[in-house]
């Protein structure tokens, strides 16, 4: 299969991007609280896992400050530039972190992301989450300070709710400057997103939803299914409702149609699952599945090599429904 490399725009930027790209919350180096939930890649991991990515045809990769206090950004960097990539030939999107910090951070911060991300530049630069002494309004205004001052290239918001994503929209369209994009978790398993009113208004006003946990930390693909004992090694992911009994119970039936899928389209059931997040809604959603290992880079980038049928990706759609 040849890779598909159609690009779609990152909303009404000019910017475009592969279908899915690379989260790199993995490369934290345990540095964090927020590093901790992921075990320590070694430099040769990471820049394999970058390069595979390149060569699979990915052509972006979303890292945060929060990943390890910077050390995903640097690691990021330093990969890219053993993978001989130039600025402007790869898109970087990367996240302030507004907790217990107001607005007026995010001008004072930016030299470090600026830093530890060279020579790359930064093309969408994302508020992280709602929880800021700040509001909406307010931040985004300070990003779009930096992106008429050339800091940056597109501003984002992740984890929003339709109210503040809308908020957040307006205060930019006054000047003219677009909102790209709201990054939030959707998956078949975890479609809130389709009835609380944000792919609604992502689709109004022609922004891009970029899907973090693509494949419900593993749970669509069935393993979890097949193998329980796998349950006892997943950290603090044993607690949340999907991977209980009566949640693994509820998610069967999307397992069960994912797993017929694959075997008709001759791919793994990751793959199917990527594959119809990235095309049920059209160009409106791209996806961020993360990587430790070459197998899931191989995995992330085969989901870009075919497309599901539309009367394929309408029964997932059907049998999924539950979840939004």
């Amino acid at each position: 299969m040849e890779t598909n490399n159609t690009l779609v725009p990152l909303g009404q930027t000019g910017i475009s991007l592969t279908p899915i790209g690379l989260g790199c919350w993995q490369f934290s180096k345990q540095k964090n609280l927020a590093g901790k939930f992921w075990p320590t890649l070694e430099d040769d991991l990471i820049d394999k896992v970058v390069s595979l990515s390149l060569e699979g045809g990915i052509n972006w990769f979303d890292t945060a400050e929060i990943y390890g206090n910077g050390a995903s950004e640097k690691a990021l960097a330093k990969a890219l530039l053993a993978a001989g990539k130039k600025p402007g030939q790869v898109r970087i999107a990367t996240k302030w972190w507004p907790m217990f910090r107001f607005a007026s951070n995010i001008p004072k911060t930016i030299g470090e992301r600026i830093k530890l991300l060279a020579p790359f530049p930064i093309d969408l630069y994302q508020v992280h989450q709602p929880w800021g002494f700040s509001n909406e309004k307010e931040e985004v205004s300070a990003m779009a300070d930096l992106l008429d001052n050339k800091l940056i290239k597109s501003i984002g918001v992740s984890n929003f709710s339709a109210k503040a994503m809308k908020n957040a929209w307006e205060t930019l369209d006054k000047r003219r400057i677009p909102l790209a994009s709201n990054q939030v978790l959707y998956n078949l398993l975890d479609r809130r997103i389709e009835s609380n009113g944000v792919m609604e208004l992502a689709k109004k006003q022609g922004m891009t939803i970029i899907a973090y946990s693509p494949l419900a930390q593993g749970v669509v693909t069935g393993k979890f299914h097949d193998q329980p004992e796998l349950l006892k090694n997943i950290g603090f992911r044993k607690y949340s409702s999907q991977f209980k009994p009566a949640g693994l119970e509820k998610s069967l039936p999307v397992v069960k149609l994912i797993k017929e899928l694959a075997v008709k389209y001759n791919v793994t059931p990751a793959q199917v699952a990527l594959n119809w997040v990235i095309n049920f809604h059209g160009n409106t959603v791209v996806a961020i599945p993360g990587a430790t290992k070459e197998i899931h880079v191989r995995e992330n980038t085969g989901a870009m090599t075919f497309r599901l049928s539309d009367q394929d990706m309408d029964r997932l759609d059907r049998v999924s429904s539950i979840f939004k």
